[in-house]
């Protein structure tokens, strides 16, 4: 016989949302979903949904992200939790918030669940969104930025193979500013977190670059 318990305090709901970021025509960009139910039905939102009793929070957060989107088999790093009273109206939800980085060679999308749509939409053209979400996806970027200084996150964005000139296009972009050449090089060789391929690829007139492939794509190392 199972026992039961009584709490004194009621339960609130827990959810999980996930911020996924990609780089698409060099700009910064990240993964809506349209609500096909109310509360805010037809408005965009993070992709998320409500934890099972029975499952942890990470898998929780891959699995709504799938399921809303078709994207799975990303870096996944939890953010930060939300709890004010009022931020959802149907009852008291914490949400458990996490953020994710996927190459732009891996866009395909495929709405399901209780999503209506879902799209892609540069950081600084966001539609109006549900819940708190202007909030999170705030501070999903600040940490996504703060730690490109100490961690090897922006190789996430990186396809398996690329060149050290696209990786730096991909730092310019997130930082917003140019880098100089020789010392991201330099700084990059010092990382010791990328290998040649023993290819080379050709753009434009330009003469034709190595390419690299990280050594660990399935992490993110911390810089020391």
């Amino acid at each position: 016989m199972s026992q039961k318990y009584c709490y004194q305090y009621p339960h609130p709901a827990v959810t999980t949302d996930v911020v996924v970021f990609t780089l698409r025509d060099e700009r910064l960009q990240l993964l809506l979903v349209k609500r096909g139910g109310e509360p805010f039905k037809g408005s965009w939102a993070l992709p998320g949904g409500f934890l099972d009793i029975d499952e942890d929070l990470e898998s929780c957060a891959k699995r709504e992200l799938q399921e809303e989107t078709g994207v799975s088999g990303v870096y996944l790093e939890q953010l930060f939790t939300f709890g004010k009273p009022d931020r959802d109206p149907r009852e008291r939800v914490i949400s458990v918030a996490y953020y994710a980085l996927i190459p732009s060679d891996r866009l395909e999308l495929k709405a399901s669940s209780d999503a209506a749509d879902a799209d892609w939409f540069p950081l600084d053209e966001l539609p109006e969104l549900a819940f708190d979400h202007n909030q999170v996806i705030r501070i999903a970027h600040e940490r996504l930025v703060s730690k490109l200084s100490y961690s090897t996150i922006a190789f996430q964005f990186m396809p398996e193979a690329f060149t050290l000139s696209e990786l730096q296009s991909v730092y310019e972009i997130l930082r917003n500013e140019p880098l100089d050449k020789r010392n991201f090089r330099k700084w990059i060789s010092t990382l010791d977190q990328v290998e040649e391929t023993g290819e080379q690829r050709r753009t434009g007139q330009h003469r034709p670059a190595k390419v690299y492939r990280m050594k660990h794509p399935n992490r993110v190392e911390i810089i020391r």
